[in-house]
């Protein structure tokens, strides 16, 4: 089973040498799926959050079935800095989940190098959306299946299928809340994203 745990992927490539560079990554998902939380949970810098209680009058609007307890929501954007290793930092922007706050992502899309999407197995239909934007615009994404206490586990492949992705589409099983899960989640992406980059470059003749 592909797993974060059971598959950190630090010691494959790193992303190419050279000065000190500076990525921008996006963590994207449905309402609730654990965006906020991963941000915080790696960020090696207090992180900046735009979280603001969902009223009386917004639950009418925002689907909260299957996380009845969510108090809170984004509503502009998360931001984390953390440094994979010297040389290397990512610049983290949480995207706002509910589908009212969207004209925010082609702003932050602009100049990104990939995207985490958060999945959330009980709203597993949340993270299409997502998966429409980026593959739309064809920015590199993994997608990290947040395995909530008391939920089933699925197979990474039974999401796969589930969500209809690219077999070169990296799906993991995460927490959210763990720093090394979400530090590894990241390494996984920037590799995703140079394979990507590497497999476009064109060979001159």
């Amino acid at each position: 089973m592909d797993s974060v745990r059971s598959d950190p992927a630090t010691s494959r490539g790193q992303w190419p040498g050279g000065p000190a560079v500076a990525l921008k990554i996006l963590v994207a998902g449905g309402f609730g799926a654990g965006k906020t939380t991963l941000v915080g949970a790696v960020s090696e810098i207090r992180p900046l959050r735009t979280e603001e209680q969902i009223s009386e009058l917004s639950r009418p609007i925002d689907d909260t079935s299957g996380v009845e307890a969510k108090r809170t929501t984004t509503v502009a954007m998360d931001f984390g800095r953390i440094d994979l290793r010297e040389g290397l930092a990512l610049y983290l922007f949480g995207t706002p989940g509910q589908d009212r706050f969207w004209f925010v992502w082609d702003e932050l899309a602009q100049g990104a190098l990939g995207a985490v999407v958060l999945a959330d197995t009980r709203r597993l239909a949340d993270c299409f959306p997502s998966v429409d934007f980026f593959e739309q615009r064809g920015i590199p994404f993994l997608v990290a299946v947040n395995c909530f206490e008391g939920t089933e586990v699925f197979a990474p492949e039974d999401v796969r299928s589930a969500l209809d992705l690219d077999p070169g589409v990296p799906v993991l099983l995460c927490d959210a809340r763990s720093r090394e899960d979400g530090k590894n989640l990241l390494i996984a992406l920037v590799e995703h994203a140079a394979d990507r980059r590497a497999g476009a470059v064109v060979p001159s003749a």
